[in-house]
């Protein structure tokens, strides 16, 4: 990665190296800025680094499962599967970083460059005006400083790079991308689009995820040695064909080529440095993590992108005579609106049929239902929506009874299909669901810890009941048996979609950041990961990051040439 000892000055410092601040370094870099991108991680080498991505399950230590020793040093972790054997070594030691719930909150942190933009689940989403216009319609917090056409451009200009199939529909509350060849659904999956189309005649659309993962590589992908997807599904242990998009595939290689970018990893920034008498930020300072030293290192502009909680952190963190509670935080809301997507609810169900049919390869992908409840002349007695994603599937005789080669030999024949759905909603920005920092409880760097207090509420809840009762209703009607309603009640956390604590906003009276993610109070900090979001829409926001990310660097850089930061 050209890990180089970095000069004292740069343009522009960028905290964070995942899904926005890998974009934040390229966009920047490619202007012609110098920068420092920090990251608290260690180093991972795009290919080479990842060791476990074409190891069989077999041939891991644990066959795949975790260790007593793993499940001791990650308490949080553990609850979910996203932590794994084959990709354990790429998230953070929870007891060298606790933190505490007063709420119970799932916080997955990795702890690599390219942060979890290795791990994602690579569903790409546009937020509609649907999404941008709700908290002004319905009184709730404050309006979105931006509408859908300020962002569109953006969306359109990141897409062509990142590189997203799908199928386009037209429909106003999720507006199309730039596409490459969507990939298929399986026989089922088309057999229940097709009931849901006739039984709720276009009012329900199921649809392939829109995913970003290539599916006819452009020059711009293959320039940078990204390949189509292999339809391996072992996307979580690092793609060392470049198949979907990471730091490591896509906008590291391309900041890079710049000759413009260091890259520090193992650089935990503590806090942004103020100058009071210029009333801007003149940099950061960091904690080296193996040596426990501190460096400072200045800057023309500082980009926050080191995750929404990363981010929220470092704010708070950043104390001074001007800012007492934290950088930027004049209007008190620092840490406060916490959100989620709540999900875990849905139905799963088997069918009879297609005792003939298979398909091609493990695609790393489902099928997508888009919001329809509270569209049009539809009400319900709850605020906002859900979309579905799932998959039908068609395992192996799993449970078959027999001995030796006949019940070998049925082991190797596929057995019955099956296929579920689950809801992904829309939580509210509540003020109360909010993290504060813990200074007397310190990790082992010895930084304080942050203190969650957030929980999903009676407007989920009533929520949740429609997205498990139609998920059942749609298997129903689609002749599927065996249907089987759950409602697991996620906790705020276990989406790994968290947003909000440092919120967009018209007046600077009651929000962190402009129009442009641009802080109110101090003008050369900008912040564009999930911090900076208003309100979750119900779809998955890191389409949504990179855009605001490439649309704000845009806006610095001009800012800068004049001479107004």
């Amino acid at each position: 990665m050209h890990i180089t000892a970095p000069p004292q000055s740069f343009d522009a410092i960028v905290i964070g190296s995942g899904i926005s601040g890998g974009y934040a370094a390229k966009e920047l870099t490619e202007k012609g800025l110098r920068v420092l991108m920090l990251d608290r991680g260690k180093p991972l080498e795009h290919v080479t680094g990842y060791d476990t991505a074409m190891r069989d399950p077999w041939a891991m230590p644990h066959r795949g499962k975790l260790s007593t020793e793993q499940i001791k040093a990650h308490p949080y972790m553990t609850r979910d599967a996203v932590y794994q054997e084959g990709n354990a070594h790429y998230w953070i030691n929870d007891v060298d970083a606790p933190y505490t719930e007063k709420e119970r909150f799932d916080w997955f942190r990795p702890d690599i460059v390219g942060g979890k933009s290795i791990m994602w689940g690579r569903q790409t989403y546009r937020l509609s005006d649907l999404d941008f216009e709700a908290n002004a319609k319905e009184g709730i917090a404050v309006d979105w400083p931006i509408r859908y056409a300020d962002i569109a451009p953006w969306y359109s200009y990141v897409e062509k790079f990142v590189g997203i199939s799908g199928e386009k529909l037209n429909l106003p509350q999720l507006p199309d991308s730039e596409f490459m060849p969507p990939m298929d659904m399986n026989c089922l999956e088309k057999h229940v689009a097709d009931s849901m189309k006739s039984t709720y005649k276009g009012d329900r659309i199921m649809t392939i995820g829109r995913v970003a993962m290539l599916t006819a590589p452009k020059k711009i992908h293959t320039d940078l040695g990204r390949a189509s997807c292999q339809f391996r599904n072992l996307c979580n242990r690092g793609c060392p064909f470049g198949a979907y998009f990471s730091t490591q595939a896509a906008t590291l290689p391309a900041a890079m080529k710049t000759g413009k970018l260091t890259l520090r990893p193992h650089s935990m920034v503590a806090e942004v440095l103020y100058d009071a008498q210029k009333s801007r930020a003149k940099g950061v300072r960091v904690i080296d993590s193996l040596t426990g030293e501190s460096h400072e290192y200045n800057s023309k502009i500082v980009l926050e992108n080191a995750s929404t909680l990363g981010s929220t952190f470092v704010l708070m963190n950043s104390t001074s005579s001007r800012f007492p509670n934290g950088l930027g935080n004049d209007s008190g809301v620092l840490g406060k609106y916490l959100m989620d997507h709540h999900f875990r609810v849905g139905a799963n169900a088997s069918y009879e049929g297609y005792q003939d049919s298979y398909y091609y390869g493990r695609r790393a992908n489902g099928i997508y239902i888009p919001r329809y409840r509270n569209i049009g002349t539809d009400k319900r007695d709850y605020l906002r929506g859900f979309g579905y994603q799932g998959r039908a599937v068609r395992g192996h005789n799993e449970g078959s009874e027999g001995f030796g080669a006949d019940f070998k030999e049925k082991l190797t024949q596929p057995g019955n299909w099956t296929m579920g759905l689950g809801g992904f909603g829309e939580c509210l920005p509540y003020a109360d669901n909010q993290v504060t920092l813990d200074q007397q409880k310190t990790d082992k760097w010895g930084l304080p810890t942050m203190v969650f207090n957030a929980k999903f509420r009676e407007n989920e809840q009533k929520m949740q009941k429609d997205m498990m009762n139609d998920a059942a209703e749609m298997l129903e009607a689609a002749g599927l048996k065996n249907v089987t309603p759950y409602n697991n009640h996620s906790a705020p956390g276990m989406a790994i979609h968290e947003m909000g604590t440092a919120r967009m906003g018209r007046d600077p009276k009651t929000s962190i950041l402009n129009k442009w993610n641009q802080m109110h109070a101090v003008k050369n900090v900008f912040v564009t990961d999930g911090a900076a979001m208003t309100s979750t829409s119900c779809v998955n926001p890191s389409l949504t990051y990179m855009a605001l990310t490439a649309r704000a660097a845009d806006f610095a850089v001009k800012e800068m040439k004049k001479g107004n930061i």
